[in-house]
């Protein structure tokens, strides 16, 4: 016996229904994936604008004031700015690489499982169809089995035996595609609500740096130097200028004695 014919003996023995088994387990999965990832975007919800117009507003007031308010709100962006506020008394680099951090984990979270919905959807219709290249398989088989037979017992029994193993074909075709469609109609779903999470994410962002970066700028611009006072500058001139006299009165009494000893008895 050949490969071939070995192949086509395992498929003919096994028959199509373990592939549609494992169809069914995946469809199974991909429901739970679905409505657990379902589940998980609801939690997130919240009004971004109405987020973003309050996070000015406590900025304005202090930065505990922003901080109480994106803990209020149980969305990715709201934690992708909170995670930039802890840190924002370093300046707004340091904000911007936390809050980079805190995107690449939201992204994650945002991104768990897709993986599986997207490789089914893409790989059921596949599966489906190694099903129904087992029916076919079996349908020529059981046209050679006849065959071998008498003419009248093989037009009473082919016909049937055939119809079957396409029938089976068909529904290994079918299930491969049903269980595709909603795993690729969920993954698209989910790619576009975390790229439109990620995109407010990044609005919110912008609208705390270009806040502490303006902060910093008005700081930079606002440094107040100290003034000296007017009479201690006096006094210092004053005490300077009587060390200069007496240095200048030491170098003449060790030039000329003579005429420094006759201006102390004048003086």
């Amino acid at each position: 016996m050949n490969l071939v014919e070995w192949l086509k003996r395992v498929m003919v023995s096994t028959g199509s229904e373990w592939v549609m088994w494992i169809m069914i387990l995946l469809s199974v999965g991909s429901i739970a994936i679905i409505l657990e990832r379902a589940w998980f975007f609801n939690s997130l919800r919240d009004d971004v604008v109405r987020l973003s117009k309050d996070l000015q507003n406590a900025l304005d007031n202090s930065i505990e004031a922003a901080k109480k308010r994106m803990g209020q709100s149980p969305s990715a962006e709201a934690a992708v700015v909170s995670a930039g506020l802890s840190v924002a008394h370093f300046g707004p680099e340091a904000a911007e690489d936390a809050m980079a951090g805190a995107t690449a984990l939201q992204r994650m979270k945002l991104e768990r499982r897709l993986a599986f919905l997207a490789t089914l959807g893409n790989n059921a219709p596949f599966i489906g169809l190694f099903g129904t290249v087992i029916g076919v398989v079996m349908a020529f088989d059981a046209l050679g089995q006849q065959a071998k037979e008498a003419a009248q017992t093989a037009q009473q029994l082919a016909p049937q035996a055939v119809m079957s193993s396409i029938g089976e074909a068909l529904v290994a075709t079918a299930v491969g595609i049903g269980v595709a469609i909603p795993a690729v109609a969920a993954n698209n779903l989910f790619q576009r609500l975390t790229k439109a999470t990620l995109a407010n994410t990044e609005a919110l962002s912008r609208v705390l740096l270009a806040h502490l970066k303006g902060r910093q700028a008005v700081a930079a611009g606002g440094v107040v130097l100290p003034v000296v006072e007017e009479k201690p500058a006096k006094k210092a001139f004053s005490s300077a200028s009587a060390k200069n006299e007496k240095v200048e009165t030491k170098k003449k009494a060790v030039e000329d004695p003579d005429e420094t000893s006759t201006s102390e008895e004048k003086g």
